[in-house]
């Protein structure tokens, strides 16, 4: 989720995406890249589930070793960051593989920026502050949502309820890998939260106020045409190979899309939700996005109208009239795909919405880049909306 960073056509150049590509094609990828002792970053549940095995193999049958750091957790702490900065030093490692969702992609991206690097990790906080070069770095997504696979920002936890961004473009991958059957067993929950918060991306990237432009425009379009067409089925039947497909290509787009023009208050309203309560970020994506949308209506009529051409291209009426209706087919997504809809549900007590609201307001590189203005009562009436 990127804060006030410069257009500039950012891209992962090359993109591996095919059934099994984790299996037939990683070792030959990861040989292109001269890399001969690799570091793969994951967490326990999918080396538990054998989901590991199929990299491991396709790295054996070149002769390229592999080790294995497994502790990855969501919101990654820095204190955990920095484990496994020590394990990659004390391994000699030449190479990095993220394998799993945002967390592990994006610790991925610190080790393989600062295993080498006479810089800390405190240094490379911020925007433009990482200098070098890093290792060489290959992302394998297991959930179709965070995008984190072809974006140049890591966000690491650096306190009980707080967390930084390191923004660079040598946090992009040398290649992005994308398999479908890795996403295959995800349960349903997860593959719904995940999709919404790749379909969140590009509507924020498509409606960014000071980075919006016809390329990420491009990208943002087609990733919601995807994402819009397959996530209830991806939900309801997960072994669905075209769906889980269709989502995990559509995720990376939307990735694409705001790294180029970033997110806005969507993502810093949902912020919030995810360092107090630990609630998952799409999740918390979800649970605001309906009352973003219609706080955002006076400003993003235009833009919400596209949008509803790109999910319903028979759609046919007045801008108003066809945005209202793209608000209101967000809600009837998210209804379908059964996720929690109210702040309620989550057990917030009503009497935290005021604090909820001012700490939404830290995010004022995230708010800067949406089409309306939101003030501190704005973001408590939006809460208030979703509660």
């Amino acid at each position: 989720d990127l804060g006030n960073v410069p257009a500039q056509n950012i891209y992962v150049k090359t993109i591996v995406s095919g059934l099994g590509s984790c299996r037939q094609q990683l070792g030959t990828v990861a040989k292109s890249l001269a890399m001969s002792r690799v570091l793969i970053i994951t967490d326990k549940g999918l080396w538990a589930s054998g989901m590991v095995e199929s990299a491991l193999e396709s790295l054996r049958a070149v002769s390229i070793a592999a080790v294995l750091y497994t502790d990855i957790v969501p919101d990654p702490p820095e204190a955990l960051v920095e484990q496994a900065l020590l394990f990659a030093r004390e391994q000699k490692i030449d190479g990095v593989i993220g394998l799993g969702g945002g967390s592990s992609m994006d610790v991925a991206k610190v080790i393989a920026l600062l295993t080498y690097s006479a810089q800390s990790l405190a240094q490379v906080y911020g925007v433009g502050n990482a200098t070098g070069s890093r290792l060489p770095l290959i992302q394998i997504p297991t959930t179709a949502g965070t995008g984190s696979e072809v974006t140049q920002i890591s966000i690491i936890t650096t306190g009980e309820t707080t967390k930084q961004g390191i923004v660079s473009p040598l946090l992009l991958a040398d290649v992005a890998l994308l398999d479908a059957e890795l996403t295959v067993g995800l349960p349903p929950q997860v593959t719904a939260a995940t999709g919404i918060d790749a379909m969140v991306h590009a509507i924020e990237a498509y409606t960014s106020k000071l980075r919006k432009n016809p390329y990420s425009d491009m990208l943002a379009c087609e990733a919601l045409r995807l994402l819009s067409k397959h996530i209830v089925t991806a939900v309801e039947d997960g072994h669905n190979l075209v769906a889980r497909s269709a989502m995990l290509y559509g995720a990376m787009l939307a990735g694409q899309a705001f790294a180029n023009a970033p997110v806005a208050a969507v993502h810093a309203l949902a912020y919030p939700l995810g360092g107090h309560y630990h609630i998952a970020h799409g999740l918390s994506n979800s649970l605001v996005l309906p009352h973003v949308l219609r706080f955002n209506l006076p400003e993003a009529t235009q833009a919400y109208a596209e949008l509803a051409h790109v999910i319903n291209p028979y759609a046919r009426a007045k801008p108003l009239t066809l945005a209202e209706y793209f608000i209101e087919a967000m809600q009837t997504l998210i209804n379908a795909v059964k996720l929690p809809t109210t702040l309620r549900q989550m057990n917030i007590p009503e009497s935290d919405l005021p604090m909820l609201a001012k700490d939404a307001m830290l995010q004022q590189r995230l708010l800067m880049n949406n089409p309306r203005l939101i003030t501190e009562a704005d973001a408590l009436m939006i809460y208030q909306a979703a509660y």
